[in-house]
């Protein structure tokens, strides 16, 4: 990543100093270069002056000047010329890019320390130390995001993020497999879960429109402590989740929204299996019909209104009662009566989350 930065500073300034100028590192390989053709090659020499000197020197016709103040730099800088003129370029590019080096080794310092918070890597008693070690503010609000990539791109899904997230001093992008990008954001106060919301699809609406990828994004709870990050990395995770079960049209998944579909994925296949038995003792699931299950959804969906159902399915309200009445015979379940309604919701929702996670013999 060092060599990236570098490339990008030296063609910066290029046309500023108007010489050849690079870097090399501790195996006297060019790694950046206002010659892109230099990239790549080794100066055996300025590498084996590199082990003795800690100034700047001068050799065949360039002017090298080490970053930073280490013991042993890892890099050295080069301007073409041997004159004072060169030495002035190399001093100046030499502070340049060590300050930019010292920003980029902090800030992947803490993305490595979120990153051990998230997956368990770091003993609680060892977070408060590191954090104090890397002065990282352990207590402001924070919410973690899981953007789950469901189609491939050129550019890689971390790229694609990072971009989205500029702030590199709150916002921390993580990868966490090659599909999945993490995100924990720095919030200047509590947000409400549809604000959290809209932040997300402002995300899957930049990834859809401008790199045309189908992304998930599932939402933790704010925590205001950073070794609860560990709990709302978790949290995304389940939503996401539970939200290829029971909310397959969403593209957001909030995990504080979830209700009592977050319950039925924690529990045993066995268990789920007895209540579905119990349930349906009168008649199997399976002899419902598609239309009847239809009928079912959008009677729900209309909070048990008779008359809202029948006009959303374009059928009279006797049609609907008679449907009604035949659900009740073959499953011993009246939907017109409240607990009935929650029992029959609650065992649709089992009966999916069976057909996503078979029983294993």
């Amino acid at each position: 990543m060092s060599n990236r930065l570098f490339q990008g500073i030296i063609h910066q300034m290029h046309d500023a100093v108007d010489r050849v100028i690079g870097v090399i590192d501790d195996g006297g390989y060019v790694v950046a270069c206002s010659e892109l053709n230099e990239i790549g090659q080794v100066r055996e020499k300025a590498k084996e002056e590199m082990l003795y000197t800690t100034d700047n020197m001068t050799l065949d016709g360039y002017t090298y000047q080490h970053i930073g103040s280490g013991a042993k730099p890892e890099y050295m800088v080069f301007v073409e010329g041997e004159d004072k003129t060169a030495e002035k370029f190399a001093s100046i590019l030499a502070i340049a890019l060590s300050n930019i080096k010292s920003l980029h080794d902090e800030k992947s310092d803490k993305s490595s320390f979120i990153k051990n918070i998230i997956m368990d890597n770091i003993l609680p008693s060892d977070i408060y130390a590191k954090s104090k070690e890397l002065h990282f503010d352990g207590n402001e609000p924070r919410v973690v995001f899981l953007v789950r990539f469901y189609s491939r791109t050129e550019i890689l899904p971390f790229d694609i993020i990072q971009n989205i997230f500029p702030d590199k001093s709150r916002d921390y992008v993580i990868s966490t497999g090659e599909q999945d990008i993490v995100v924990v954001k720095g919030l200047d106060s509590d947000m409400s879960v549809l604000e959290l919301e809209q932040l997300a699809q402002n995300i899957s609406d930049t990834v859809s429109s401008e790199f045309y990828c189908k992304v998930g994004v599932g939402i933790g709870r704010v925590v205001d402590n950073i070794k609860d990050l560990a709990s709302s990395y978790k949290e995304a995770q389940i939503a996401i989740e539970v939200g290829k079960v029971f909310e397959t049209e969403k593209e957001i998944i909030s995990y504080e929204n979830l209700g009592i579909g977050r319950l039925i994925y924690q529990l045993p296949t066995t268990l789920c299996e007895i209540f579905l038995r119990e349930v349906f003792k009168h008649g199997s699931l399976e002899t419902l019909d598609k239309e009847t299950l239809q009928t079912i959804q959008v009677f729900f969906d209309n909070n048990l209104n008779v008359s809202e159902t029948s006009r959303k399915l374009f059928v009279h309200r006797n049609t609907l009662v008679y449907r009604l009445e035949k659900i009740r015979k073959l499953t011993g379940l009246d939907l017109r009566q409240f607990d009935h309604a929650i029992t029959f919701k609650v065992a649709l929702m089992v009966k999916r989350y069976l057909t996503s996670k078979p029983i294993k013999f």
